[in-house]
């Protein structure tokens, strides 16, 4: 597996789900974490787990992304306490998945879109400065339901589209300062997804067969390991790229 022992990564929404499941990947991998989101109990879960499991060091800030005062607060906080930050992980976002696009409303589209697009503008600014003298790496999500239009995922698959195409002009500018960034489009079970499942049981279905490994992926093993990959000096030649991991086989869209 790629080395990123030591490396200081920031994963927001590292409490659960995904997050979590990446934040147990670094954790295995030697590095040291921090992990953001708005609940506090569910961070003191987590940080203790990555702790007495993984020996990990683990740093918890609770904030919501949604506000940029919050936001620099959370980067200076991990900085001060880690001595800088080699990789950001923007993973955290809600959204008002499973209503119809005609059903939205200006309140709907601004929780996915401040959630997601300003939240990863917002962590990009801050970490900046931190990743441009580490030569770091930042890993942000996106999602299938942007690239493939997925029923009842308009402003989520309208948010997710806007992060990628942040994420490409930032590839192009931060090049030079030896900073990648790459885009992943994960399709794992969570508990949003059993529910989408339900929900739409034929557009389940079909999902399931246009995956080559006929499975959703696993959090740690699939995306961690390939979030690990992207923030390792491996990957430093790789930026502006989306990779769709579905099933445990990586895609690029």
């Amino acid at each position: 597996m790629a080395d990123v022992t030591g490396k200081v990564v920031l994963i927001t929404g590292g409490g659960k789900g995904i997050g979590y499941g990446i934040a147990t990947a670094f954790a295995k991998a030697g590095a040291k974490i921090a992990i953001t989101g708005r609940t506090v109990a569910t961070l003191e879960h987590a940080k203790q787990e990555l702790e007495e499991k993984y020996g990990a060091e683990v740093l918890m800030v609770q904030g919501d992304g949604g506000e940029e005062e919050t936001v620099n607060n959370i980067v200076k906080q991990v900085v001060d306490h880690f001595g800088g930050l080699d990789v950001l992980i923007n993973n955290a976002m809600a959204s008002k998945s499973g209503t119809s696009l005609i059903d939205h409303t200006k309140k709907d589209f601004d929780l996915a879109i401040y959630s997601g697009v300003y939240a990863t503008f917002f962590y990009m600014k801050a970490a900046f400065p931190y990743l441009k003298e580490s030569k770091g790496s930042v890993i942000n999500f996106a999602s299938s339901a942007g690239f493939s239009g997925k029923p009842g995922q308009a402003s989520y698959a309208a948010s997710k589209e806007g992060i990628r195409g942040l994420s490409r002009v930032a590839a192009t500018e931060w090049g030079e300062f030896g900073i990648n960034v790459n885009v992943v489009a994960p399709l794992v079970m969570t508990e949003q997804l059993e529910a989408w499942r339900k929900q739409f049981p034929d557009v389940y279905e079909k999902t399931i067969q246009n995956i080559p490994m006929q499975r959703f992926g696993d959090a740690e093993k699939d995306i961690g390991r390939v979030c690990i990959f992207l923030a390792s000096e491996d990957a430093k030649y790789i930026s502006g790229e989306t990779i769709a991991v579905q099933g445990g086989t990586a895609l690029r869209p």
